[in-house]
């Protein structure tokens, strides 16, 4: 009985021990499972999308994986922790408007508007999205089809489809990206992209590419890469028909008056723009709100809350949205298109510095404002329009005059 219970407790010893880890697949043998997948997995479903065994073969035949893509992981090891990067700088809004960049891009966009005038009537006409919005897009995104698009395209779709963190969305595009080849609009070799697999020179995601591409030349083809009247008309298309409204503008900078709280921002908080006028807010270029924008809906907009630019914005501004779901995209679009379309200059509201803040620091207050029943989006460490106007309510509420911006004088306070 002892030499039992002796055997049974080195059996628990051992079960006790550490197991040796296994040793991580090799770039060959993962190169190898690849090849697999592409075969088992790939061609099954791209055959049943409707794309043919010759067209399946031609264009996974040369397609590799490219270890260098941020977001993988390969077989045999773990994913990465959810990281919410809360040591990372939070820096002010400004940052992403560089005056050299914008003068440099509305430059060539009032040169091309004139090469392509009668392509951006066209497109206008048949979609009512204003030419320079369509530039600005065009040139934000791929510096108006000059700039190099540095990878093939499936590569970087089945690379992320085998081993990123986001599998089954890049598997999705990946199919469509096969069925784009299908349907002769492009060859493998020319479907060109970006290292997170948008295509050519809107880029469109492919199952963007399926819904929105269109063939605005009349060769047969909606070709993204080349063409520069199906690059506008796609653009166009895509708007529209994520709610793109005719004849209204993007947004006004404007002036808020102290009196004013900064804390009814967001698109859920619309007023008619004649209403935003009556409570004093002017534009800050001295004229008055346009006769047809004044008798519909208009959004306070306070990317960095009191101490930057201020804003009246339309539906149309949560259209370009779409596009990238930022603000300050947004803003750049907007901006950049008054620059082509009338010479206008940067905003007239400086962005004011915030003090040094980190994400942590922004998370930390997010989490405070939540114990305190406030509603501030996804608590991530970014300030958010919700998040804004929390830190907005809450400061009134605590007698402070509200700036709807995290700023290093409220860590001590709100945390």
């Amino acid at each position: 009985m002892i030499r039992k219970l002796g055997t049974l407790c080195l059996s628990l010893m051992a079960l006790a021990l550490p197991m040796p880890a296994l040793a991580a697949p090799s770039k060959a043998e993962v190169e190898q499972q690849f090849r697999q997948w592409l075969s088992r997995d790939i061609t099954p479903e791209a055959k049943k999308a409707g794309v043919s065994a010759s067209t399946i073969d031609a264009a996974l035949k040369g397609v590799s994986l490219k270890w260098d893509l941020p977001d993988l992981v390969p077989p045999g090891t773990t994913p990465p922790k959810e990281q919410d990067q809360t040591q990372a700088e939070f820096s002010s809004p400004g940052a992403y408007f560089s005056e050299q960049r914008m003068q440099g891009l509305a430059m060539t966009g009032r040169s091309l508007a004139q090469t392509h005038a009668a392509t951006l009537r066209k497109v206008e006409q048949t979609y009512g999205v204003p030419g320079s919005i369509i530039l600005a897009i065009w040139g934000r995104e791929s510096g108006y089809g000059r700039a190099k698009l540095p990878f093939a395209a499936l590569d970087v779709l089945a690379t992320k489809a085998f081993m990123s963190t986001r599998k089954d969305m890049f598997r999705t595009e990946l199919i469509d990206a096969l069925r784009i080849i299908q349907h002769g609009d492009i060859t493998p070799e020319r479907m060109r992209g970006s290292w997170a697999g948008a295509l050519g020179q809107p880029q469109f995601m492919p199952s963007s590419y399926a819904k929105y591409a269109v063939d605005f030349d009349g060769d047969g083809k909606a070709d993204i890469w080349d063409s520069v009247p199906d690059t506008l008309a796609s653009i166009a298309h895509y708007l529209v028909l994520k709610g793109w409204q005719r004849d209204r503008d993007w947004g006004f900078e404007v002036t808020i008056p102290a009196q004013v709280s900064c804390a009814q921002e967001g698109p859920d908080l619309a007023k008619l723009i004649s209403q935003w006028a009556s409570l004093g807010i002017s534009r800050v270029n001295g004229k008055g709100f346009p006769a047809h924008e004044a008798k519909v809906d208009g959004m306070m907009l306070v990317p960095a809350g009191r101490y930057g630019p201020e804003f009246i914005v339309t539906p149309n501004f949560y259209v370009l949205k779409e596009y990238n779901n930022s603000d300050l995209y947004a803003l750049f679009i907007g901006n950049l298109s008054d620059r082509i379309a009338n010479g206008a200059g940067p905003f007239q509201a400086g962005w004011n510095p915030t003090g040094k803040m980190l994400r942590s620091d922004v998370l930390a207050m997010q989490k405070s404002l939540q114990a305190k029943g406030y509603d501030v989006g996804r608590a991530d460490g970014l300030a958010g329009f919700k998040t804004r106007r929390s830190i907005g309510d809450w400061q009134a509420k605590s007698g402070m005059a509200p700036t709807c911006f995290p700023d290093e004088s409220l860590k001590a306070r709100l945390r």
